[in-house]
């Protein structure tokens, strides 16, 4: 029986387990998915040696980007992404090999896609980890435009208090890609103007637990149209198992 699994700190919020343990059932597959709660990026070897059935793993907050170091390749997308969500693990005579991918960019990219409007010319992506590198990515592809947001003034970056009615006129799109508003801290959100909100705003949160946290509801008030992160959550799911039982490495 082959292992895969999902590393980060915590895990308490995901739903990927749960996820994998109904497709595993659901499509009568021979596996098991396990949640490897690891508390530094530096217990994954030990993770290696103790999982010997381990055929490929996910990687959420904060290890993807540090997770890079440990890999023997990347795709050639996750490379120039700079951040890595997938790790397909295999046997290569007798030692182990490593490589990384990012299914966060066509999860992210397939699940906005519909709710973008012609107006939709300029986006605000809150946090700058690993998850916001897919997001950046594909709002390139899409032709929008974007701008950082950060808690600490840097250079190229807004901060949350410089964000006002001309910033919010302008950048239409707002990505929340960070883990505020995440199960168990669902009273917090991105420090925001939200009465700035309208009818011509979209808010995407890549956080999918709760299903529709502070920042998705405040900005709801307003009209503003909304999407959390559960279909990327699926969609990048499934790109992963695909990643996994390609017979490429």
């Amino acid at each position: 029986m082959k292992t895969y699994g999902l590393i980060g700190f915590p895990l308490g919020h995901s739903f990927s387990q749960k996820y994998f343990t109904e497709k595993f059932q659901k499509e009568n597959i021979d596996a098991e998915y396990r949640m490897f709660p690891l508390e530094k990026i530096e217990d994954v070897e030990q993770m290696l040696k103790s999982t010997p059935t381990l055929a490929g793993f996910n990687v959420t907050i904060p290890y993807k980007q540090q997770i890079m170091r440990y890999l023997d390749d990347l795709d050639d997308e996750a490379r120039e992404v700079g951040a890595v969500n997938v790790v397909k693990v295999s046997n290569i005579n007798g030692k182990w090999h490593l490589k990384g991918y990012n299914s966060d960019i066509y999860g992210f990219y397939t699940s906005i896609k519909p709710f973008i409007k012609p107006h939709h010319k300029k986006a605000l992506i809150l946090g700058t980890g690993g998850a916001s590198k897919a997001v950046c990515a594909m709002l390139k592809k899409l032709g929008i435009e974007f701008k950082f947001v950060s808690r600490t003034a840097k250079p190229e970056m807004l901060t949350y208090e410089q964000i006002d009615q001309k910033i919010l006129d302008e950048y239409t799109v707002i990505v929340n890609a960070s883990p505020v508003g995440m199960h168990p801290n669902i009273d917090d959100c991105p420090n925001l103007p939200y009465k700035l909100f309208n009818e011509k705003h979209l808010a995407y949160d890549l956080v999918y637990n709760p299903l529709k946290t502070k920042f998705l509801a405040l900005s709801e008030q307003q009209g503003t149209a909304i999407k959390n992160g559960l279909e990327m959550l699926h969609l990048q799911a499934e790109k992963a198992w695909e990643i996994w039982n390609s017979p490429t490495i």
